[in-house]
């Protein structure tokens, strides 16, 4: 069969709403009129993306979308390859939507997490956000399981999501990564990444409650991150709790976390992972994974791209089990 009639073929059974064989890539791009970052103004409130849409699809079944924010010094494509995203899509029929930097919005390719527009619900967050709409108005999507995700400055991206559009996503999973409003300025980024939050983000997260929502979190942590200090991980729990309704205490950035329902620890990988889990009546809130020997690198990646650790236990894998575990459709409560 030639190429041209094999592509004839595929669009007429995407039309005929027939399982695709295999998966694909696509590209698009979004915008948002609150998308002007408070830093850089002049910078197009534009983003592209990439979407892969696993095998097996078809417009007659609603799929998880996990938009998933790369780290600074990556793009949507390398961190794609670390993670292993498309394989794992295919697997469990899942979107993946990968939002991509723009070299003039950041010189370093990170998210903006410290703009003081993004933190807010502005910038890049109202861009990824319009980004997440449009997939999801042109795809079968399971509005119950649209999941905000990233690592290091796209996990900090992905928080905000978390604490701005709750009504859009319905977890979050932050993987050495920062808390929605962590930094004061951006002038003290560095300073929050390398020690901890310089506001109390449980505050912004009680704030930011509204009666009915609820975005259950996973964070992972290497505890031997010297990039992303562990304490941000607690911190990011610390806002979840609030977020939900739950009492936290304190405002230091070394805070106690209140008691978890569960706390265990295993041996994964070579590695001591401890997991916690905190509990409303609802279900799990929020899951915190923290992985010894781990520095700054995604969990079980490929270790042939920086950013990566393959000896580490792999974070697919935890995000798959913590899917199972966040019930879909009880996410967003009645009060």
């Amino acid at each position: 069969m030639s190429g041209r009639l094999r592509s004839i073929v595929s669009a007429l059974g995407r039309w005929l709403g027939l399982p695709s064989r295999q998966g694909r890539w696509l590209a698009g791009s979004a915008w948002s009129a609150r998308g002007i970052l408070a830093i850089a103004p002049l910078v197009v409130p534009r983003r592209g993306y990439l979407l892969y849409v696993p095998r097996g699809y078809t417009r007659w079944r609603r799929l998880p979308l996990i938009v998933l924010c790369h780290g600074c010094r990556q793009t949507p494509e390398t961190f794609a390859r670390g993670t292993g995203i498309a394989a794992a899509a295919d697997a469990h029929r899942w979107l993946i939507l990968m939002p991509s930097q723009r070299a003039n919005a950041n010189a370093w390719s990170c998210w903006n997490w410290f703009d003081s527009a993004t933190a807010a619900g502005k910038g890049e967050a109202a861009i990824a956000a319009a980004m997440t709409r449009k997939v999801g108005r042109r795809y079968r999507v399971d509005l119950t399981r649209v999941i905000a995700a990233g690592m290091s400055a796209g996990g900090a991206l992905a928080a905000i999501l978390a604490v701005r559009y709750p009504q859009l996503f319905r977890g979050v999973v932050v993987h050495s990564g920062i808390a929605c409003g962590a930094a004061a300025s951006p002038l003290t980024a560095t300073s929050v990444m390398a020690r901890g939050p310089d506001t109390d983000v449980a505050a912004i997260g009680r704030a930011a409650h509204r009666a009915g929502l609820r975005v259950p979190l996973l964070a992972i942590q290497g505890m031997a991150d010297d990039v992303v200090a562990p304490r941000n991980a607690t911190a990011l729990v610390r806002q979840c709790l609030a977020f939900d309704g739950v009492e936290v205490g304190g405002v230091a950035v070394g805070a106690a976390l209140p008691a978890p329902a569960n706390d265990r620890q295993q041996d994964l990988a070579g590695h001591a992972v401890r997991f916690r889990d905190w509990n409303d009546d609802h279900g799990l809130v929020a899951r915190l994974v923290e992985i010894d020997g781990l520095g700054h690198a995604w969990s079980g990646g490929d270790a042939s791209l920086p950013y990566n650790d393959a000896t580490s236990p792999d974070a697919i894998g935890m995000i798959r089990q913590w899917l199972g575990d966040i019930a879909p459709g009880r996410t967003h409560r009645q009060e």
